[in-house]
């Protein structure tokens, strides 16, 4: 009956890892589904609507080919529409009914004007060559979230989210690549794969202790039986002694050879179970085999509970638009803007600066550069760190120009201070370029900003919803400069504004005292004069509805002769013989300096005060006095 349940066990234990590894190989589902997107007119630009990608559930994967560079970018499909608007390009987008479709749209604005006096077709066509060879290229825009390119064929995962698309070009001439697979993983689980070779590797190792109980039990049951000794003969006497010794002497003949035989079959007993044990070995290691081959897949999944989400302190107004920029987006962007300026600072390149900087920031530089060039020595600007960015406050808006702020830091060194920026793109076309730049103060605080995720507002200059609007905050200031609590706007800031309006008023009067004691404050005089700039200042709202305001002042020092005959000489002062190329002027010279402030500004009717953030002051321009 052992022999039955031995096989019956074996049987079973077949079955069950066959329909195991069945379900592993020849009832396998497909791992994804993939669809071929085709096009019937080949264009440089392919816009893939995020519908299409998001069409099947799980991580989405493009897969396009093409004979040069294959280049893919993540962007908000409004930001994508717009990239592309004045250029012909095919959208792939989804109907209703689930088809994907590829429809070619049309340039809406013409990239090259047509010429009134070309009435000729050849002309015409050259026109339509030129448009054709400006496509824009797409790689390294600051529209993208994200973008990749390779060569020859590319490959990615990714996960879009609701309202954004993705685009396929080269390097804008070319066409965009054409071979292009979409694919989504399907479920293809097994989760009783692993527990069935589990339990037919149980039921196989049973069945096989049933088969060797089996075999000993029959073993035993066939082996000799032993008979009762026969009858013994009739006693004689015998001699005792003599028949010792000859017991004796037969022992030393036979003794040797019943020890071994008696040995041998100790040692194969003692070996039997060993024997036995061995047979099992191959059970186990064609059972480990199999499950050592088992993915994740194989077996069942615990069911996880989903973690609680925090609850958002921030309630996004009905009328907010998207934020224009994603965390990943500005470490990107300040990465790439950082390096340029810091190649531009050490090649003293005015134009590679003016891409990535403008208005005082980029007339700060481009002096700089000027002084450099004929002093070494002169210390140059502060890199841009790059490091992380440790506040995001993009603007929130669907349109152009588009702002954001960020106050980004230089790792874990501590002794280089924070840097609180402002970037603006001005169209779809161009990357963000630095409109405000300064250091933060150690004693600023900043008040409580909306997260990125959400994005801010760009308040007005002339909002009347502060306590003194952006564009009268650089004026307030400047009185409160030049004429200290007489000012009527000396209220309205605080403790550490006033401060830094001291350092100034002592740094003119040193500058007056020196000349004093030079014995030239006869014949020469000096004047001081803060005023803004004409760029116009940057706000973006905050959680308590005030703002963070930058603004720029021009702070000049003019010295002019008080009698005549008398010149003024530049003296040691090399950076004003760089920028004037003159030794002395019978005028007098005008030195100015640009100043960027950003300060926190609270709404109209709180009763907290204006506070200063951050500054910078670097050298504007030395010019005579015509």
């Amino acid at each position: 009956m052992r022999f039955v349940w031995a096989v019956v066990a074996f049987v079973l234990a077949t079955l069950l890892i066959g329909a195991g590894i069945a379900q592993r190989t020849v009832f396998l589902g497909p791992k994804a589904e993939q669809t071929e997107l085709s096009v019937t007119e080949p264009q440089r630009y392919t816009l893939i609507d995020g519908d299409v990608l998001r069409s099947h559930p799980g991580e989405q994967t493009v897969i396009a080919r093409g004979p040069g560079t294959v280049f893919l970018a993540q962007a908000r499909t409004a930001d994508l529409e717009a990239w592309l608007a004045d250029v012909e390009y095919n959208r792939v987008s989804i109907d209703e009914d689930g088809t994907i479709s590829s429809t070619v749209i049309p340039a809406s604005i013409l990239p090259v004007e047509e010429d009134p006096a070309a009435e000729e077709p050849a002309d015409a066509a050259a026109t339509d060559d030129v448009a054709e060879e400006q496509g824009p290229n797409p790689a390294g825009s600051d529209l993208w979230l994200t973008e990749f390119s390779d060569e020859g064929s590319l490959i990615e995962r990714m996960q879009i989210p609701e309202g954004v698309s993705v685009l396929l070009a080269s390097d804008g001439t070319e066409d965009a690549p054409s071979d292009v697979i979409l694919s989504w993983p399907l479920e293809n689980r097994t989760p009783f794969a692993g527990p069935l070779m589990v339990a037919g590797g149980i039921i196989m190792a049973a069945g096989l202790v049933l088969y060797v109980l089996a075999i000993r039990h029959s073993r035993r049951g066939r082996g000799p039986r032993r008979k009762g000794p026969p009858p013994l003969p009739p006693t004689e006497p015998i001699d005792v002694a003599r028949d010792n010794a000859e017991l004796e002497e037969g022992a030393s003949t036979t003794g040797e050879g019943q020890t071994d035989s008696g040995a041998k079959t100790q040692q194969n007993r003692a070996r039997l179970p060993r024997r036995r044990a061995l047979l099992a070995v191959p059970v186990f290691a064609v059972t480990t085999a199999m499950l050592a081959g088992c993915t994740p897949d194989a077996w069942p999944q615990q069911a996880s509970s989903p973690s609680p989400s925090p609850t958002a302190t921030v309630v996004t107004p009905e009328d907010q638009q998207a934020p224009v920029m994603t965390e990943a987006q500005a470490a990107r962007v300040l990465e790439n803007l950082s390096a340029t300026v810091a190649e531009a600072d050490e090649t003293l390149n005015a134009e590679l600066a003016a891409t990535r900087l403008t208005g005082s920031a980029l007339a700060e530089r481009q002096t700089d550069y000027l002084v450099r060039a004929s002093v070494p020595e002169y210390v140059a600007p502060s890199a841009i760190p790059s490091d992380k960015i440790r506040i995001l406050v993009p603007q929130a808006f669907d349109g152009w120009p588009r702002t954001t702020l960020m106050l980004a830091e230089a790792g874990s060194d501590e002794t280089v201070p924070p840097v609180i920026l402002t970037m603006t793109q001005d169209n779809p076309w161009s990357n963000y370029k630095i409109t405000y730049l300064a250091e933060m103060q150690a004693s600023a605080e900043l008040p409580d900003l909306p997260p990125a995720w959400l994005g801010a507002k760009l308040t007005p200059p002339d909002s009347p919803f502060l306590v003194v609007a952006p564009d009268a905050l650089a004026e307030a200031f400047a009185s409160v400069v030049d004429e200290n609590e007489a000012s009527p706007a000396y209220e309205l800031f605080d403790k550490g504004v006033h401060d830094f309006a001291t350092t100034i008023r002592d740094s003119r009067a040193a500058i007056v005292q020196a000349l004093a004691d030079a014995n030239a404050a006869t014949t020469s005089a000096m004047s001081f004069d803060l005023s803004p700039t004409g760029d116009v200042p940057m706000a973006l709202a905050s959680i308590d509805s005030g703002a963070i305001v930058a603004v720029s002042l021009k702070d000049s020092q003019s010295i002019v002769p008080t009698q005549e005959g008398v010149d003024i000489r530049v003296g040691n002062n090399a950076p004003a013989k760089a920028l004037t190329g003159v030794e002395s002027s019978s005028k007098g010279f005008v030195t100015t300096y640009g100043m960027q402030l950003f300060f926190s500004v609270p709404a109209q009717g709180s009763s907290a005060q204006v506070q200063l953030l951050a500054v910078s002051q670097e050298l504007l321009s030395v010019e005579v006095i015509p």
